[in-house]
């Protein structure tokens, strides 16, 4: 396929080929909203000077410097979150958008801490995912007094301290997955549930929500107590084949946190596909392919792109009208996606 002309970008952006090369070229008296049309364009139909079109439009603009703390390196999802965020700060155009990106390699609350910590004079505000424990709440209080921002996603911590929380409202993620295995069972059996740790406070509100449904709505089945699998890929998987070798009956089971990795190849060594349902969180090539091979019942996902987007937009609003009084949180609706979903066709 051959390369994209001036007249092909031209004819995306709805403008003329003169106006194209004036802001190929930087010239002036070329109005902002056209050169942005441009842009967008470019981006659109893989133009290859885009970059340099940014580059231009940006080049008087203010930099902002975003620190971005995220749990495991080596995790696909969360490398994902990555790219998205960094995707997200080329697409920005009204800041020069840096990601400074920090990884936590463990669940210990010093750690996260310190990780925070170290970005006191580096950053201009913070987007972190982690636990909640004290030892991150006064950190947060630290960057706070520094004039840095920090804001919680996917699983709040230091409320009242934090500037807001972006994610899904966990609490009725919990009740959408214990509605959806009631739902998909055909017929009452015991369900099981998976949660991270206790200082993860998006995973105890997903639980509460999964029980609450259960109590509330399908008493006709028995939650078996929950157990804490660490995030841990084989603690997961050890705990579910013995979840599933005790309990004939076993007829569903959530992962609220980390690990589904070893839930997923559990269940399809020892179940057949249809016959038992497993909901995990976050769409990852695993959780995919246990959709694809029907493993996995129903992925619940966030909606990353735009959690990302209006996240960036709020931090550089924070950073020019001040933080806010009262902190607040911002609620995505979640994602679902089954085996019939249209990208896995």
């Amino acid at each position: 396929m051959s390369r994209p002309t001036i007249a092909d970008l031209a004819r995306a952006a709805g403008v003329s080929t003169a106006t194209v090369d004036r802001v190929l070229n930087g010239r002036p008296n070329v109005r902002e909203e056209t050169v942005r049309r441009v842009h967008e364009a470019a981006e659109q139909i893989g133009y290859h000077g885009a970059n340099a079109i940014r580059y231009r439009m940006l080049a008087d603009k203010p930099e902002f410097r975003l620190g971005l703390v995220l749990q495991k390196p080596r995790h696909a999802f969360y490398q994902e979150v990555l790219r998205i965020f960094e995707a997200q700060a080329r697409s920005c155009l009204v800041r020069r958008v840096q990601i400074v990106a920090r990884f936590a390699e463990t669940t210990q609350p010093d750690e996260l801490a310190d990780i925070l910590l170290s970005l006191k004079g580096r950053v201009d505000a913070v987007a972190a995912t982690g636990l909640d424990h004290h030892q991150v709440t006064q950190a947060v209080h630290e960057l706070r007094g520094s004039r840095i921002p920090t804001y919680s996603m996917l699983s709040d911590f230091a409320q009242g301290v934090r500037e807001s929380y972006f994610g899904t409202n966990n609490l009725k993620v919990g009740r959408i997955a214990g509605w959806l295995i009631s739902k998909l069972a055909h017929q009452p059996g015991r369900v099981g549930l998976f949660i991270g740790g206790s200082r993860f406070h998006g995973h105890e509100l997903r639980e509460t929500g999964f029980r609450s449904y259960f109590r509330d709505d399908a008493p006709e089945f028995r939650l078996l107590d929950t157990q804490i699998n660490l995030e841990t890929r084989q603690l997961t998987y050890e705990a579910t084949v013995d979840l599933l070798s005790r309990h004939e009956d076993l007829v569903g089971l959530y992962v609220a946190g980390g690990g589904m990795e070893g839930a997923i190849a559990a269940v399809r060594e020892l179940r057949k596909p249809g016959e038992f349902f497993l909901i995990v969180n976050e769409l990852t090539p695993e959780s995919q392919a246990g959709l694809q091979d029907r493993t996995v019942s129903i992925v619940i996902g966030t909606p990353m792109r735009q959690l990302a987007s209006d996240l960036i937009g709020s931090m550089i609003a924070t950073s020019e009208k001040g933080m806010a009084e009262t902190p607040g949180q911002r609620f995505f609706p979640p994602e679902l996606w089954t085996p019939e979903s249209e990208f896995m066709r």
